[in-house]
């Protein structure tokens, strides 16, 4: 009888020790702040075309000047969709730049899934082999970066930007390079 009990008890008090874990390790604030080795590093030189304009080149240089918001996107990604109304919010509330990585994405699905969404992008990089994924340790679609005016990065986000992530997360270090830039200016 205390065998047979026993034989009940251990499978629950395994489970719930399994659910605990897995509750804290998923209520962690800092589950999407994986460390980056490009922090406070600059942002990776590239040469890359434009999705919407396959004559335009893109570069490094074409980052630099002010701050500038880089979204890792994908059609095939569903959290791509779901934060893409924060990202149509921000760029209409905010002088940022934003620029589009379109990661290992078909071009022509691509170009469709702005024109039906909209395209918060001042530009959009084509990466189809995820080559410049690579190149800044992308794990996966979405991946938001932060960038200095000189183009360092400043800040990572794995996952959804979202409106707590902008308010809490984002918007405060936009606000704090905007105002960098702005004494940087003022002191030349």
């Amino acid at each position: 009888m205390i065998v047979n009990r026993m034989s009940f008890f251990i499978p629950l008090g395994t489970f719930l020790v399994i659910l605990g874990i897995g509750y804290v390790g998923f209520s962690l604030d800092d589950r999407k702040q994986l460390p980056s080795a490009l922090l406070d590093k600059p942002f990776p030189e590239f040469s890359a075309n434009s999705l919407l304009d396959p004559e335009l080149r893109i570069r490094r240089q074409d980052l630099l000047g002010k701050p500038t918001l880089v979204n890792v996107w994908a059609t095939w990604c569903p959290t791509c969709l779901s934060e893409h109304d924060q990202l149509m919010d921000i760029a209409g509330m905010t002088e940022i730049r934003m620029v589009g990585i379109n990661y290992k994405d078909d071009v022509e699905k691509a170009q469709r899934w702005l024109a039906q969404y909209g395209n918060p992008f001042d530009l959009v990089i084509r990466d189809e082999r995820g080559l410049l994924g690579v190149e800044l340790g992308v794990y996966g679609a979405p991946e938001t970066f932060l960038l200095d005016a000189q183009g360092n990065i400043v800040y990572k986000r794995v996952g959804d930007v979202n409106p707590r992530i902008w308010r809490d997360e984002l918007l405060p270090r936009f606000r704090l390079l905007e105002v960098e830039m702005v004494s940087r200016d003022e002191a030349s």
